[in-house]
């Protein structure tokens, strides 16, 4: 198809002839990407709507739709999405159709408060942007190989557009030319699976006005998604995109909420300005902000070691290149973290009361990490966690401490190092260190002699 200036109940039907002549000429499953917005919702409901029209005994192959929760969505986005898949679920299953939801997550060692707070990670940025990978790409191809790895091919159904940018459309149309069949372009990533792109000549305009015209399928109120884009837009106007694969619209974006890729977060403000029921997101923001504070901040807040412990010097800058978070900012990440979460919950509306900011998995890790890797053998993680929410830290049992030492003898440890040398930051970390490594070494001894 063309591009489209106006579509037509044609243009419309021409897709959907499309989507189920693919959909019957073969018997690769299909995986479609949704992110809960415009594009990938208009998507799903053309291939809902095709599925819909083949007779029973047709739909032999199953249809996965595939959403990437980060864990650190926006929760208003958060939430659509969730409530989106369940109904999908119920509705797919009523009516009989091959249409299976799954919701992905990244493993809880690639989350980003297991990276930023737990390792000290400092916060993503152009030249260090550790996040998209372990949050986004990760547990989308993981799905996508376990589903190649049962059989062999498979079909992605994907709402991009050639009118995102420039860049898209030059991508877009080189694998146009490798197309092997009609409307299948090879997917550069995994060998054996195909693209389809069945909205890749259609504007923004065309997007909405199919979704406007065209109900929901599955009850998700395509007039909510609509105002949920114009309320996060400085505007009220410029729709945004959810997906961070694509390009957002003019300087607005709409994804984690925790992004420091961008010099602000103007969509969730936009959303605080338009909707006074949203101020609940006020101390997300400001959070938000802090992290992604001033360089000279950030560099104070970090160790001028490396994680490896190597020393590195930039000539550019003239200045040490400076590595993870010391233990005092990610202490007061953690602490931060937590105290916005309560708030938003004793504050925000009741369908954010059940949306961790962090989950009780990801505690755990950063627990562990503290205790094992950066050797801080006072365990301050559930004294944190019970001072700022009041209830005790469960972690199952599957945390081991040392045994040997605790919080009294870290604060000797540190006041001794302190009177011995006052300037000296590093005797501590290091004394620290060398005790709980000798603790350790003392304990396997012990267990391989019984």
């Amino acid at each position: 198809m063309t591009n489209v200036a106006n579509l037509t109940k044609d243009d419309i039907r021409e897709i959907i002839e499309q989507v189920k002549d693919l959909y019957l000429a073969d018997k690769l499953p299909w995986i479609c990407g949704y992110s809960g917005g415009k594009d990938s919702t208009a998507i799903v409901q053309l291939v809902w709507s095709a599925l819909s029209e083949l007779p029973q005994k047709s739909l032999k192959k199953a249809v996965h739709v595939i959403s990437t929760d980060t864990l650190v969505e926006s929760p208003v986005v958060a939430v659509w999405a969730t409530e989106s898949l369940n109904k999908m679920k119920k509705i797919a299953e009523e009516n009989k159709l091959p249409i299976i939801p799954h919701r992905l997550v990244p493993e809880v060692n690639n989350t980003f408060w297991v990276n930023l707070i737990g390792r000290g990670y400092p916060y993503p940025r152009r030249d260090f942007r550790w996040c998209t990978d372990r949050l986004k790409i990760d547990p989308s191809n993981r799905f996508i190989k376990a589903i190649l790895d049962a059989e062999s091919e498979a079909i992605l159904v994907l709402g991009t557009r050639k009118a995102e940018s420039a860049t898209r459309k030059a991508t877009m149309e080189g694998y146009e030319k490798k197309r092997y069949r009609e409307h299948l372009s090879p997917n550069g990533s995994f060998p054996n699976s195909y693209v389809f792109t069945p909205i890749e000549n259609w504007s923004n305009d065309n997007v909405w006005q199919y979704l406007l015209q065209y109900p929901n399928p599955w009850g998700h109120s395509n007039k909510d998604l609509m105002a949920m884009y114009s309320g996060a837009s400085a505007d009220g106007e410029c729709p945004l995109v959810i997906d961070t694969s694509t390009p957002s619209c003019g300087n607005s974006r709409f994804g984690c909420w925790v992004c420091t890729m961008v010099p602000e977060d103007k969509s969730m403000a936009a959303m605080i300005q338009n909707d006074e029921e949203k101020a609940w997101m006020l101390p997300m923001l400001e959070f938000r902000n802090d992290i992604a504070g001033n360089w000279e901040k950030d560099r104070s807040r970090r160790d001028f070691r490396r994680k490896n412990g190597a020393l590195t010097y930039h000539t550019n800058s003239n200045a040490l290149v400076h590595g993870p978070y010391t233990k005092e900012t990610r202490i007061e990440f953690l602490t931060r973290l937590l105290e916005v979460e309560k708030l938003i919950h004793e504050i925000g509306p009741a369908s954010i009361k059940d949306v961790p900011l962090i989950t009780k998995e990801e505690l755990r890790l950063i627990r562990h990490i503290w205790l094992e890797e950066k050797h801080e053998f006072e365990d301050l993680l559930p004294t944190i966690y019970e001072q700022v929410t009041g209830k005790p830290f469960e972690d199952g049992g599957a945390i081991k401490r040392n045994k040997y030492f605790g919080q009294e003898d870290a604060n000797l440890l540190d006041a001794v190092c302190r009177d011995l040398y006052p300037s000296e930051k590093l005797l501590p970390i290091l004394q620290r260190a060398l005790l709980d490594v000798e603790a350790k070494a003392v304990a396997t001894s012990k267990k391989s002699s019984v």
